[in-house]
């Protein structure tokens, strides 16, 4: 059966009708969610919803950062049958090779950035970039630090699909905005549950990881380029990075190649992910 008002509504008075919720009370009512959700499980799925009152994004994978150990997961709302391509092998060993890690090693304070203004000048055209990137379906992508402490810092990554659009500038700008209030919910929520880390003691870091990586084929020099050209950088950019001409890193990376019984960067990248020659 249909409501009266329903079958008649040239009737309808205009206070009667129901107004569609204004910008600022839709932020205004995740905010308030948001706060009640402290120290309950919803917290993250709430406080994320925070920000999409403002900024719309569907993916969302967070990590605690703990200096160079590797990155504990926290939440993540992605498909079951995702879990192994897009949070399995981030937490294993592709986090090594994200330039937001890189980022977050630099500076650990709380922050906003972006895909571009972290990643080093042919990223995006590295093959890291084209098989974990492109295999994620990503179009863009933020990262939002909040420090919790000197030790740990919660890093929300933030994507949109290939199918939509990237995040404008506009949209970055409201990110900035909405930190201090974002940071300050995390921090009471977290630091509430707080409790020490039992794996303190243990576990490998990136530094190890990455320095096994062609131990007894290859020089110190040969491995520390080895490890610039995985994460994306250019010959140029190596050369500054280690004070050397662009014609020395290309002899390097020639040396090394034939060390590793290899022919290109795809051939380098699956070497170190497979664990070859660690």
């Amino acid at each position: 059966m249909r409501c009266k008002l329903c079958a008649n509504p040239v009737h309808v008075r205009p206070h009667m009708t129901r107004k569609k919720p204004t910008h600022q009370q839709v932020a205004t009512d995740a905010l308030e969610r948001a706060i009640l959700a402290i120290g309950t499980s919803d917290f993250i799925a709430c406080a994320t919803d925070y920000l999409r009152a403002s900024v719309w994004f569907k993916g969302v994978f967070v990590s605690e950062l703990r200096g160079r150990k590797p990155p504990r997961h926290v939440y993540d709302n992605v498909q079951s049958d995702r879990r192994y391509d897009v949070v399995d092998t981030y937490l294993d060993r592709s986090y090594l090779l994200d330039p937001f890690f890189d980022s977050y090693l630099k500076d650990p304070s709380s922050r906003i950035a972006t895909l571009n203004e972290v990643s080093p000048d042919r990223f995006h055209s590295s093959t890291y970039f084209k098989v974990y990137y492109n295999g994620l379906n990503l179009q863009d992508e933020i990262g939002i630090f909040v420090q919790l402490s000197t030790k740990s810092t919660l890093f929300y990554s933030l994507g949109r699909r290939h199918d939509e659009r990237r995040f404008s500038k506009p949209e970055i700008a409201a990110f900035h905005t909405l930190l201090p209030v974002f940071a300050a919910l995390n921090k009471q929520h977290f630091n509430r549950a707080l409790r020490s880390d039992p794996d303190q003691g243990t576990g490998h870091s990136i530094d190890s990881a990455l320095a096994q990586f062609g131990q007894g084929v290859l020089t110190p020099r040969e491995q520390e380029i080895a490890n610039l050209i995985l994460k994306g950088h250019s010959s140029r950019s190596i050369a500054a990075r280690t004070e050397t001409s662009v014609g020395t890193v290309k002899t390097h990376r020639k040396n090394l190649f034939r060390k590793l019984q290899i022919s290109s960067q795809g051939e380098l990248f699956h070497a170190f992910f497979n664990g070859t020659h660690v």
